[in-house]
């Protein structure tokens, strides 16, 4: 089953849609603008329920069937954040926020999700009840999370959930999937270290933080090289180093160091944290400083379900004649705590030769949108068959 004929008339509709989202994006869970834009298009598409507030900022619509003989449920989420980003597209509807941008594509995965909706309300070709979920602040803030625990699941009944990302250099309006482990967990740290200041001609009579500091990142490295099984997936990396003074003659007191950790198990995560702190505080003892490690267990790793992952998959097959096995990815996505409340799967559908996310050059792609609509409006006729 190929693209809906559907989301082809509707497709300049939605990228309406989608340009008006990037054009105003809002960062974590200050969606307010982007919210209030969701919750109106669904009351207008006939939503039998639309709530706002849940995770703070998120929607969730509800759309019933035909029928509803089957009693099952099955949500569909999308994210709506932008990222803390100076866009350099050069698009018409570039970001008139400075400094925020949809570099991520949320405004894409938004716009699908409330094209599948529209579709749905319309038609109603199903027996059962779907739920579209539009969540606040993945980019670090897990709003997943906090929408899991304002009860979204046991309030709408939610029995499989099911995500959607777009990928770049993937082509385009192609799918992609694995089972399991498929994000990773992504886990933050600060260390601060704190030495002997004083003149940068008298090192002797100091105790030189940049030179600890120096040490221990390159010492954390050794976690990935010498503690951890060749085999398992884990990156540590340290994003900044900062120094209590930025003087050219002075060694200073005090350096911060902030970093992540991506893991795809949890023993793998435990060691990360066990060998990371054991090993900062033991190179600044060494050098007569300290080492004070502030280590925090952000979004944990997100796996697919075997059994969602396989519909999931023979949908994308059905939109688009094919479904690829998707490699292993060490970013974080905490549509993984919604997977850990219920069964379901997480999808990549092809974003063409575009800038990587995160990027300050990168745009979603509008033709993505009639397969993206199409894999959304499936997964809900498929998987709640009418009479």
């Amino acid at each position: 089953m190929p693209v809906k004929n559907r989301f082809a008339e509707l497709h300049d509709e939605i990228t309406a849609w989608r340009r008006d989202l990037h054009e105003n994006p809002e960062l974590l869970f200050d969606t307010h603008r982007t919210s209030a834009l969701v919750a109106e298009k669904l009351h207008a598409f006939g939503c039998d329920e639309v709530v706002t507030g849940l995770g703070r900022t998120g929607v969730v619509g509800v759309i019933k069937g035909r029928a509803d003989t089957s009693g099952k449920v099955i949500g569909l989420r999308a994210d709506m954040d932008a990222l803390p980003i100076l866009e350099q597209t050069g698009v018409p509807y570039a970001s008139k926020t400075p400094g925020a941008m949809h570099a991520c594509g949320h405004d894409g995965h938004t716009a699908m999700l409330l094209g599948a909706a529209k579709y749905l309300a319309e038609t109603r070709n199903f027996d059962g009840t779907a739920v579209v979920i539009f969540q606040p602040a993945e980019e670090g803030g897990g709003g997943g999370r906090e929408m899991c625990e304002d009860g979204m699941m046991e309030r709408f009944g939610i029995q499989e959930v099911y995500g959607m990302h777009n990928w770049p250099g993937s082509p385009l309006g192609s799918f992609a999937i694995r089972p399991g482990a498929f994000f990773a967990a992504t886990d933050v740290f600060d260390i601060e270290v704190e030495g002997l200041g004083g003149h940068a001609a008298k090192p002797h009579e100091t105790i030189d933080t940049t030179v600890v500091a120096s040490q221990i990142v390159i010492a954390i490295q050794s976690i990935a090289s010498r503690n951890a099984d060749p085999v398992d997936q884990i990156v540590v990396s340290v994003t900044s180093f900062q120094t209590s003074s930025n003087a050219f003659n002075v060694i200073p007191q005090r350096v911060a160091l902030k970093g992540t950790v991506r893991t795809m198990t949890p023993e793998m995560r435990d060691l990360a944290e066990s060998r990371l702190t054991k090993l900062a505080e033991g190179v600044a003892e060494s050098f007569g400083a300290t080492a004070k490690v502030d280590y925090t267990r952000n979004y944990p790793v997100m796996a697919n379900h075997d059994e969602q992952t396989a519909f999931a998959a023979k949908v994308a097959t059905d939109v688009s004649g094919s479904c690829e096995e998707a490699p292993i990815v060490m970013g974080g996505e905490d549509f993984a705590f919604m997977l850990e409340e219920r069964p379901g799967a997480y999808i990549l559908v092809g974003n063409g030769d575009s800038a990587a996310v995160h990027h300050p050059e990168y745009n979603f792609n509008d033709d993505a949108i009639p397969a993206g609509c199409s894999w959304w409006a499936e997964i809900i006729e498929q998987r709640l068959p009418a009479a």
